[in-house]
């Protein structure tokens, strides 16, 4: 099994999910997020897919150049485990690699359609939780999920995009 030192543990995961509670999730907040993420994208030549779902509804998805369909494939199998466990997949990751298991194997949740792998994170609502999630795909796991926590905390702050 591959070191996971570089990795953020289980509680700085957590700690980093509680930062990100947004005011709300409208269609515009979601295109404002979404156009944040591929400006960001775009300046460091990223090959990316770029997803922002509301429940079951997707109000935002972007390819860049060099991503395929495969990338939105591992886009809606992330944001099933966060939809699931309302905690990023990179926490789920993490979670089951320590414990030396398989969301399959712990959770009777099929690989085909949920993938303990880093870059979707849940979209929290201010006095209502989670509903829904962002992501990211095409670049290592842990990069994916720095990426969405970074454009989420710049878009909190009313930061710059890139």
């Amino acid at each position: 099994m591959p070191a996971h030192d570089s990795w953020p543990t289980l509680d700085e995961l957590v700690q980093e999910e509680e930062r990100l509670v947004l005011p709300s999730l409208t269609e515009d907040d979601a295109w404002a997020l979404g156009c944040r993420a591929v400006d960001a994208a775009r300046e460091q030549s990223l090959p990316v897919a770029v997803g922002i779902w509301r429940g079951g509804h997707q109000l935002f998805h972007c390819g860049l150049p060099g991503s395929t369909s495969d990338n939105d494939a591992w886009l809606r199998r992330k944001g099933r485990v966060v939809m699931h466990f309302e905690r990023s997949s990179l926490h789920l990751s993490r979670m089951v690699r320590e414990q030396g298991t398989t969301l399959a194997e712990k959770f009777a949740l099929p690989a085909s359609r949920y993938a303990a792998a880093g870059g979707a994170v849940p979209l929290r609502v201010r006095g209502a939780g989670v509903v829904g999630w962002m992501g990211v795909s095409g670049l290592p796991q842990v990069e994916d999920h720095r990426f969405v926590v970074r454009v989420l905390l710049e878009h909190l702050a009313g930061g710059p995009s890139a």
